[in-house]
């Protein structure tokens, strides 16, 4: 696509991050109100450019460009949202403790605290919501919110789209009378970008959202520093889905129709995607299995955000059905190199005890259905899952007993438990937590 989009390297990383913390003083000091005001010159140039922009990025994504005007509305709400938060100063925490002179054994001193930037942060694009979770989204919002000044590194899966709000956000740092190294944004291929980044020692924190590999190595080199700095990260979620045996009974053919439409959303390629969804066998198994089967068949085959993520995607179909899962339904052919085939893998649930590879996620538009024993192997399949950002339980009042033993368990795994619903793909609007 035109245009061309150079890239940089070690060199504009160096270029960007000097700059940054060289307006890090005198923006973390900025007043309350002039923040708020530069958030809401942001939010404004996003809508300004909302039509454009979700063009570009329906060019580049692959994505419907209505959705996409939605996100960029998203984005642009969160930076008000933002403005609002700092305004009102609550986030600061400021506290006096005033002087005790006549205190005794010893007098106490005048102490003052309040919470404050943390420094220069790198922000890693994501590809999945290529403006409000990735450039324009929380993890933006929070860093500019917090006093901290930002370096951006461009998702290459969207140049164009990146580029738009770039200029967007650039166009306020300038009309608010900011320094530029308040924001920049920097590309590059490969790893040698986004390696320069963690490694440089003025950036104080970084926020990635993305793969649990892409995370973890960051995560890595951030503790291996010389300065260990944060490392806020979104990476790889399953989401389960526990259907209750009262509530599959009653409403198991409703059930499965809705975690499929929930799954096929983006194709697939969303953080909170329900992808595993666990029903003990029994009565209305059967139905939900058939009404899931039917939605997964009907669906179209749809362009993936990219080739990498397309490969992917084929390669976690192939891993499950290795691991001992089957393939049961798929979706309509594909008509394009990269669009993505829906599909239902089914396993049972001593196999996925047995095969922890089972339970990794497969970004795009597949779900795994598991057919658990029993209650004792459900609850032995929810102590064996990792870290979510969300799970659901489908319940009916009958189902309490078996809810109340299965909720701590996914209160230790998750910070977001959905009930008789499924999980939205929205984050909380504090973004990793800057902060």
């Amino acid at each position: 696509m035109e245009p061309g989009f150079a890239l940089g390297g070690r060199a504009e990383v160096d270029l960007a991050v000097r700059l940054a913390d060289a307006a890090f003083d005198s923006y973390s000091h900025t007043t309350l109100a002039a923040r708020a005001a530069f958030l809401e010159r942001i939010a404004d140039n996003l809508d300004a450019v909302r039509t454009e922009l979700a063009e570009r990025a329906a060019q580049e994504t692959g994505l419907p460009a209505a959705q996409l005007e939605a996100e960029a509305a998203k984005a642009a709400t969160q930076f008000r949202q933002f403005a609002e938060v700092v305004r009102k100063g609550r986030f600061l925490q400021a506290t006096i403790d005033p002087a005790q002179p006549e205190r005794e054994p010893r007098a106490r001193m005048d102490h003052r605290m309040q919470k404050i930037a943390l420094g220069p942060v790198a922000i890693f694009g994501a590809s999945n919501f290529p403006i409000a979770y990735s450039f324009a989204g929380g993890d933006t919002a929070s860093a500019l919110a917090a006093g901290c000044t930002v370096v951006l590194k461009a998702h290459n899966a969207h140049p164009g789209a990146s580029e738009i709000m770039a200029r967007a956000i650039r166009k306020a740092v300038q009309d608010s009378g900011l320094h530029q190294g308040v924001f920049s944004m920097v590309r590059g291929a490969g790893n040698a970008v986004g390696e320069a980044l963690a490694d440089h020692p003025l950036i104080k924190a970084v926020t990635f959202t993305g793969s649990e590999g892409g995370g973890m190595a960051l995560y890595r080199r951030a503790q291996v520093r010389p300065e260990p700095i944060p490392v806020f990260t979104e990476m790889t979620s399953v989401n389960p889905t526990f259907i209750l045996p009262h509530a599959l009974s009653l409403r198991g053919a409703e059930i499965g129709d809705g975690f499929a439409e929930r799954m096929l959303v983006n194709v697939g390629q969303a953080c909170l995607k329900p992808a595993i969804l666990l029903g003990i066998d029994g009565p209305g198994f059967e139905a939900m299995r058939e009404s899931l089967s039917a939605r997964i068949a009907s669906a179209p085959a749809r362009p993936m955000l990219t080739p990498g993520i397309h490969g992917a995607y084929l390669q976690g179909l192939d891993r499950q059905q290795a691991s001992g899962a089957h393939l049961t339904v798929e979706g309509a052919a594909p008509s394009r190199d990269l669009d993505g085939r829906s599909a239902l893998i089914e396993v049972d649930g001593a196999r996925f005890l047995a095969d922890p590879s089972l339970a990794e996620e497969v970004f795009g538009p597949a779900a795994l259905l598991v057919r658990v024993r029993d209650e004792e192997e459900l609850i032995a399949i929810a102590k064996a899952f990792r870290g979510q950002l969300s799970a659901s339980m489908h319940l009916e009042d009958a189902d309490t007993a078996l809810a109340q033993h299965l909720l701590p368990i996914l209160e230790r795994r998750t910070g977001r438990i959905v009930v008789n619903a499924f999980a939205q793909a929205a984050r909380h609007a504090s973004g990793p937590g800057l902060f």
